[in-house]
This record gives structure tokens, sequence and C-alpha cells, in this order.
């Protein structure tokens, strides 16, 4: 993900059912894989988050038995969520 995204715009890219995206987005902010960029509030009032991928590419190879994994690491949203935490 190159912005942040709310749950229901990942919603409606992959077309994925509601209960499965909130399922799939807890797991990964669970494993450290999507942080979240910020918190908003709507003109309703109500509550959201944006989540930002902690990876910004990740490529999987299968050669002969091994599995070769590369991933480039989005250095922006870590530094962002660090500067938040140390600007308290």
């Amino acid at each position: 993900m190159d912005q942040s995204k709310s749950v229901y715009d990942i919603i409606m890219e992959t077309k994925m059912p509601h209960t499965t995206a909130y399922r799939k987005i807890k797991w990964l902010v669970e494993q450290d894989l999507l942080v979240v960029d910020r918190i908003c509030i709507s003109d309703e009032g109500k509550k959201y988050s944006l989540f930002h991928s902690v990876f910004r590419t990740i490529v999987v190879k299968y050669e002969n038995i091994k599995i070769i994994i590369e991933a480039e690491q989005n250095i922006d949203p870590v530094n962002r969520l660090t500067e938040r935490f140390f600007s308290l």
C-alpha cells in the first residue's frame, strides 16, 4: 500500500466479504504486518482507522527445493509511528 487505507477502502478494492476483511486485517495487525497510521472521525462522528503496510514489496521464489523470500521494508509508516510515539 502506497497510502493509508480504511477497512472500507480495502473491502471495496478487493470485493472481500466484510467479516473476512476484518478478520484478516486484525491478524495482519497482530502479526505487525499492518500498522494503524491514524485514527479519523467521520462527519457522522464515527471513528475509523487508516492502515499502512509495513512492507513495500514481497517476492517469493521457488527454486528446486528452496524457498527464497525477498521483502522491501516500507520505512515510512514505521518512522511515522515512531515519531508520533516519541512526540507524546
